[in-house]
């Protein structure tokens, strides 16, 4: 018995040194399959692009198949409350926008808490807004758009990824600063409001400029204005809100990367790794520069820091959201 009992204490011991914590396997094996990153737009806007070229490179640096899902609807609730829903094991990310991850959070009742809910990886990029129109309309720069819009009062339309969005409040700025009046016309992202700029079915955007490159190029729509102190690279012959007759008028876009809440802390740090080795690499900056979206500076990269910069952009959007009475959902 005494043998018997001495066997069964020894081979406890060995199964119990057998039993490592699952989140530290996890991390230590991670990544074993292939990662989502889900974009709460439709696919062909400028977040969708972004996306994809962060994907296909940090898919080379894991050693496994990043895909992107669109998941589209409710300005980008529907789909970052996918990611919040998903199992916190680091294989569904959410990349997303001060709109998705900052100002739904002051125009919709949530069914999850948009700060607590999601742990903040690292901002990717900013951009500046470009502002665009339908090739037909009968204004040659950002000085007859105005002069034409005063003229039509009301008749003109703009399109949105969703009331709330960076667009719609940039666009609510922009009536104020010219002393014009339209209507916005929400979509399920800016994918399918450019489709319809370039059918002629809208006649004006003011939305990330990344959404407009290739379609400016192609001579489908025309660009009167990037809304920044410099021109887009992208773009050379677009001029700034202030060349254009539109002094100090500026708005711009971030974007970022989080992973549900409960995410252990060593794959956080593991996605962070290979995101700051993503986004310091030359191809991809070069990329991103052709889009107009200038890599976010390596202090901006990290958890904590990223962290704080949402919780001060909530702190500084949701009260204009309010004050301009704007609901949805």
């Amino acid at each position: 018995m005494h043998l018997a009992r001495r066997q069964f204490l020894h081979l406890a011991a060995g199964a119990a040194a057998m039993q490592v914590p699952v989140g530290i396997a996890a991390a230590d094996t991670y990544p074993s399959r292939p990662i989502t990153i889900v974009v709460p737009f439709a696919a062909g806007g400028g977040t969708d692009i972004l996306a994809r070229i962060i994907a296909e490179h940090m898919g080379g640096l894991f050693g496994q198949t990043v895909l992107v899902e669109n998941v589209a609807g409710a300005a980008g609730a529907i789909g970052v409350e996918r990611v919040v829903r998903a199992p916190a094991d680091g294989y569904t990310l959410s990349v997303g926008t001060l709109t998705t991850h900052v100002l739904i959070g002051g125009l919709y009742k949530l069914n999850f808490d948009l700060l607590n809910d999601l742990a903040p990886i690292a901002e990717l990029a900013s951009e500046p807004l470009m502002i665009c129109v339908r090739k037909s309309l009968p204004a040659n720069n950002l000085q007859e758009l105005i002069a034409w819009l005063k003229a039509n009062p009301g008749k003109a339309n703009a399109g949105i990824p969703g009331v709330g969005s960076t667009g719609n409040l940039a666009g609510i700025a922009f009536q104020k600063a010219t002393g014009t009046k339209f209507q916005f016309v929400p979509y399920r992202g800016d994918g399918p409001a450019v489709q319809d700029l370039v059918a002629g079915h809208i006649d004006l955007m003011i939305e990330p400029s990344s959404n407009f490159v290739a379609q400016v190029q192609a001579g489908t729509i025309r660009a009167l204005a990037v809304t920044a102190k410099t021109r887009h690279p992208g773009l050379p012959d677009v001029p700034t809100t202030d060349e254009a007759g539109l002094p100090g008028f500026y708005a711009a876009i971030w974007f970022g990367l989080w992973a549900p809440r409960a995410t252990p802390q060593d794959v956080l740090a593991k996605i962070d790794d290979v995101t700051v080795k993503t986004l310091a690499d030359p191809g991809v900056r070069a990329r991103l520069d052709k889009l107009g979206d200038q890599v976010t500076p390596p202090n901006m990269q990290k958890p904590d820091t990223f962290a704080a910069f949402q919780k001060a952009e909530a702190a500084k959007w949701w009260p204009i959201i309010k004050a301009a009475n704007l609901k949805a959902g």
